[in-house]
């Protein structure tokens, strides 16, 4: 593999506020705050890899911090909890090293955040696929016959889902999650990440990438406030493909973890153990992957220590 200059961020320990680990973000609550530090870890198969992938959360960061800004200005602004990526203007004890941080850490405003995960899909693939090639319907909903793999739906639909500690996160009928919450707010929801699905879309178009489905967080500020919340429109939290790959009845391979699951399937692993390491190449293909991704959302070169002088 390449020599990259910065060595691989797995985990912190900053020694701040009340830490929690996700499978690849390091949580810090704070007082009125959240420090979001978005680190090389990768996961598949509901395992997080004993490999990381090199700036990888500075990827993540980047492409979040564009759509939060992006979202955020023109007739109907999202409002959301992003307050800087400028780890100088924190406001962080001089004991924290923020060399660690850059680049991959988020501080945010801390919100009640509405248990559930607001999916929205615009093509058929994934769990919807399948379910689909069974009942003709994704999460509940009907859809017309006919349709083959990695096809465009009729109109995006959305299809929430509980949020899971650990495991895969449980599709759910719109019905249970206004049961939950209150239609009132589970409307809202669905017509705010509708609107920002369409949005992104539509940009992300004219870039060269379809998202064929995503997921939206949400949550409620101390005055009340709907924001949008974690991350948004990353390749993690997506199903990002390159739109010179559709070719009708398949599914094209996404820009992100893709030659990870690949490698790992046909590894021999049980994915019932510890799974193995990844190769160096396997590794270097998903950084750029990744890269490229961030380069085409947001147009700007990824946030990589090492550009290759064709970048």
């Amino acid at each position: 593999m390449k020599n990259f200059s910065s060595t691989a961020v797995t985990q912190t320990n900053l020694g701040i506020g009340t830490l929690s680990r996700g499978k690849v973000r390091d949580c810090y609550r704070l007082d009125n705050t959240m420090l979001l530090v978005s680190t090389d870890r990768i996961s598949a198969f509901d395992w997080v890899l004993p490999t990381p992938i090199p700036e990888k959360g500075k990827v993540l960061t980047a492409i979040s911090a564009f759509w939060f800004d992006w979202l955020s200005v023109g007739p109907d602004p999202i409002q959301h909890h992003l307050i800087t990526t400028d780890v100088d203007a924190m406001d962080l004890p001089a004991s924290v090293d923020r060399e660690i941080l850059r680049g991959r850490t988020m501080l945010v405003r801390r919100t009640d955040v509405i248990p559930f995960e607001c999916v929205v899909r615009g093509w058929l693939a994934g769990s919807g696929l399948a379910e689909y090639q069974k009942s003709g319907t994704v999460c509940g909903v009907k859809l017309p016959a006919g349709l083959e793999p990695g096809e465009k739906l009729p109109e995006p639909i959305f299809t929430p889902a509980t949020k899971a500690e650990s495991g895969h996160d449980e599709n759910v009928p719109f019905e249970a999650m206004a049961n939950r919450i209150g239609r009132q707010l589970a409307a809202t929801l669905r017509e705010r990440s509708l609107e920002v699905f369409q949005r992104g879309a539509a940009h992300a178009a004219a870039r060269g990438i379809v998202v064929a489905d995503t997921k939206f967080e949400w949550g409620h500020d101390p005055d009340g406030r709907l924001l949008l919340i974690d991350e948004v429109l990353t390749p993690d939290s997506s199903r990002l493909w390159p739109a010179d790959a559709i070719t009708p009845g398949r599914v094209p391979d996404s820009f992100d973890k893709q030659f990870v699951r690949d490698w790992l399937e046909q590894s021999g692993w049980d994915k019932a153990s510890q799974p193995p390491a990844l190769p160096d190449d396997v590794v270097a293909r998903t950084r750029e992957k990744y890269g490229e991704a961030c380069r085409l959302l947001t147009g700007r070169l990824p946030p990589f220590e090492n550009q290759s002088p064709e970048k």
